[in-house]
């Protein structure tokens, strides 16, 4: 490794030799029987993304349930032309031959379908952000261990490939203890200016960032969290009505996550995550979500993995083959609905930082 001489006096290496990279075990699994008969309530626009994913992975998608009967059929022919359609969910649960629901409803209409496909006996994928109190959440777990169901939680991110390959480094301890975690996102969000989604006010940190708070919660494991810090402001040229800049610092008591958000980036896109630790740090960048390159720096070199897939729509087959996986195997899934209240603890801290200019505590604020 050469080094060269930096404006502060300290040597630095510019080249680092190339290895090969590290295996890891980061695509999406499935269990060899993709039959299970899968029921989808909701089939707006983000449910596109769910059944394109299950029909790649050869999933079994039998009944499509939207209030529009019509937006429901669209779905049902342009992916799974032999499923049922219904406009009335309640139909859907009586079907005693599905066992996994999909919930792909906003947040508010999510708990009652949610609760009500537990008492039915089948095992549920909710969609992000899981609830809007911790309480309702809770709730909902107790009612899935009291009725032996699984409640998982579409947190689809952790398994978009550069998101799942530094997962597993992590984990793996390839770079050993981590100090810190950045999020830094420049992208273009103002789509949202024509949609519902324009008056959610802390649009950023609850409905886009729970990926970004679970990623943190899923790469610092089992490190309690100790108070965050957020701000959140309006750029004097966007159009769209919720802040589009956002920072977000976590602390730790060895390490620190912090998140740098800015939604109104038409022209210069870049994604960038950074994780540092004790022997070396693994860095994921791209203009998009989607397109990606991961390095591993370690004292060996730097390893730069060519991965497969996408976020959309491999991230969304990877949260329902682990559904599937933890059903065949009598476990818990790994995106289990009481992990990822440790997610909403974290974003239901920032939303309240950032509205009271003070540190909170995760746990402390219960609810958006």
């Amino acid at each position: 490794m050469s080094e060269e001489i930096s404006d502060y006096g300290l040597a630095h290496p510019v080249h680092a030799k190339s290895i090969p990279a590290p295996r890891l075990n980061y695509e999406p699994r499935f269990p060899a029987d993709l039959t299970t008969p899968i029921g989808l309530i909701g089939a707006g626009g983000i449910s596109q993304h769910h059944l394109a994913a299950y029909r790649n992975a050869g999933l079994n998608v039998v009944a499509i349930c939207d209030i529009d009967h019509k937006r429901a059929d669209e779905r049902r022919q342009a992916f799974y032309p032999y499923a049922a359609v219904f406009d009335d969910y309640h139909q859907l649960l009586a079907d005693e031959s599905i066992v996994i629901v999909d919930v792909a409803t906003h947040p508010r209409e999510r708990v009652p379908i949610v609760e009500l496909a537990i008492r039915a006996g089948k095992h549920v994928l909710s969609q992000k952000p899981f609830v809007e109190d911790l309480s309702d959440g809770e709730r909902l777990v107790q009612l899935a261990q009291d009725h032996g169901v699984q409640l998982a939680v579409n947190q689809n991110g952790r398994w978009a490939p550069h998101f799942s390959y530094l997962r597993e480094a992590v984990h793996g301890n390839l770079i050993g203890d981590v100090s810190s975690v950045d999020f830094v996102m420049q992208w273009d969000h103002t789509w949202t200016a024509d949609t519902p989604f324009n008056q959610i006010h802390h649009l950023l940190l609850y409905d886009f960032a729970i990926h970004w708070f679970d990623m943190a919660t899923v790469l610092m494991g089992d490190a309690q969290p100790e108070r965050v810090w957020a701000s959140v402001r309006r750029s004097s040229y966007q159009r769209a009505t919720p802040p589009f800049l956002t920072h977000v610092g976590i602390d730790y008591p060895t390490a620190q996550v912090r998140l740098a958000l800015n939604a109104n980036v038409i022209h210069g896109q870049e994604d960038r995550t950074t994780v540092v630790g004790e022997t070396g740090t693994i860095r994921s960048f791209g203009p998009s979500i989607n397109e990606q390159t991961v390095e591993l720096w370690t004292e060996q070199g730097v390893a730069s993995p060519k991965l497969h897939g996408r976020w959309f729509d491999t991230g969304f087959a990877g949260t329902m083959g682990e559904l599937m996986c933890a059903i065949a195997e009598n476990r818990q899934p790994s995106n289990n609905a009481a992990d990822n209240l440790r997610s909403l603890a974290l974003c239901f801290a920032a939303i309240s930082s950032a509205d009271t200019g003070q540190p909170v505590r995760p746990g402390d604020v219960r609810s958006t």
